[in-house]
Formats: structure tokens, C-alpha cells, sequence
């Protein structure tokens, strides 16, 4: 994985914070434009594959492809605001609703075009739940990401499993 900056359109004030619309905005037109990543894309059978290709004070912006079957597991984004646009194929949004101990889960679909923004207290899975068919996303997150918690998902709802910082992704 490597970072690359680029100044051009996904440049923004320097050190100023986006919301989740701003980066709902802002990974709709990543998506739009794949001429400008394409080749950077690449197909892991071990796991997502996936590149930062922007990185600044403000936010960081990644490229994420995703075979059949393939998962982040539920997640959060350290405090981050965040959103995701689906380029290619199809992926499956989980959350749970009603709170983490009581709530239920709730999946959608998130097909080409499509696009999810939400605030820094988002906790998610999300996953191709496709059985022959790649996925390609955008993913941007405001702050850069401080550190990610992963859950586990039990009968009696989530429960934490680790707190992960930028190294092990």
C-alpha cells in the first residue's frame, strides 16, 4: 500500500474537517472519475485489497476492491467522519439499529453509484456478499483515521474485540 497526493480534485482547505456530506460529495466524484485510479487497483484472494490515494491534514481518501465473500467485519472509524461510493458491483452495509446491545441488525445493499456518508460515531460491516462478482469502492474519512475498534457481533450485541492504529492496515 502506498500513499499518493494529489492536489487537484480532491484538494480542500488545509486543516479544515469535512462532514459526512462533504465526503459523500467527495467520494461521488473519486467514483466518477476512475481514469484517475484505475491502474492502481489490484485483486487480493488473501483479503480486501486496498490504497490510500490522498492524504492530508484534513482527510484521506482510499481505493478498495473486494472479491466474493469478502469482509471488513464490524468497525468504526476512530472518531472519523467517513462515506463510501460503490464504483463496481454491489456491497452489503450492516449496522446494528437500536442500540448496540438491544438493537437489530439492518443490511443494504449499496449498488454502482450508490453512495453511504455518515458521522464519526458510525460502527459498520460491510462486506460483497456477491457470489461471483468484484466490488470496487471509494472510501474517504475525515480526520484521517486515528485508529479503527473492531466488534464481534454476538446474541447479546456487539462486543469489542481490539483497537487497531494505522500500522495494521
Amino acid at each position: 500500500m502506498s500513499t499518493m497526493t494529489r492536489p487537484t480534485s480532491l484538494a480542500t482547505v488545509p486543516g479544515r474537517l469535512l462532514g459526512a456530506r462533504q465526503l459523500g460529495d467527495l467520494v461521488r466524484r473519486v467514483a466518477a472519475s476512475p481514469a484517475e485510479w484505475l491502474t492502481r487497483v489490484r485483486l487480493n484472494p488473501a483479503g480486501r485489497w486496498y490504497e490510500r490515494i490522498h492524504l492530508d491534514d484534513s482527510h484521506e481518501v482510499w481505493v478498495i476492491s473486494w472479491l466474493p465473500g469478502q469482509a471488513t467485519g464490524f468497525h468504526d472509524h476512530g472518531g472519523a467522519a467517513g462515506a463510501f461510493a460503490v464504483v463496481w458491483g454491489t456491497l452489503m452495509e450492516r449496522r446494528v439499529v437500536g442500540g448496540q446491545a438491544t438493537g437489530h441488525v439492518l443490511a443494504k445493499p449499496v449498488g454502482a453509484g450508490g453512495a453511504r456518508a455518515f458521522g464519526p460515531r458510525y460502527i459498520h460491516d460491510v462486506r460483497n456478499a456477491a457470489t461471483a462478482a468484484v466490488a470496487v469502492s471509494v472510501h474517504a474519512y475525515s480526520p484521517p483515521i486515528p485508529q479503527m475498534t473492531r466488534y464481534e457481533l454476538t446474541a447479546g450485541g456487539l462486543v469489542k474485540l481490539a483497537t487497531e492504529g494505522p500500522a495494521a492496515w
